[in-house]
């Protein structure tokens, strides 16, 4: 399992469009993504989850990635975060 934090660099923060585009590059992985603000973490690939949420520019994000694709899975999530989520700011 790998566990590491990320934070909401957009300044939109997680809205819909982003929790849809994190829920989808989630979604193309079979390994467990979970992540959250704090316990209990909530499934990455969950669209609502993520909105519910409400992680707003500036949150940190705990993330936990736990299968055979762990690896491949966290690099694609940390790379779409750090691209303000395809939205250019």
């Amino acid at each position: 399992m790998i566990q590491c934090q990320l934070d909401i660099i957009n300044k939109l923060g997680l809205h819909a469009r982003a929790a849809t585009k994190l829920a989808s590059t989630a979604g193309r992985f079979g390994c467990t993504i979970r992540t959250g603000k704090q316990e209990p973490l909530v499934d990455a690939k969950s669209v609502m989850s993520l909105m519910l949420m409400a992680a707003s520019k500036g949150t940190s994000l705990i993330f936990e990635f736990d299968g055979e694709d762990e690896h491949e899975a966290q690099a694609a999530i940390s790379e779409l975060l750090a691209n303000y989520f395809g939205e250019g700011e």
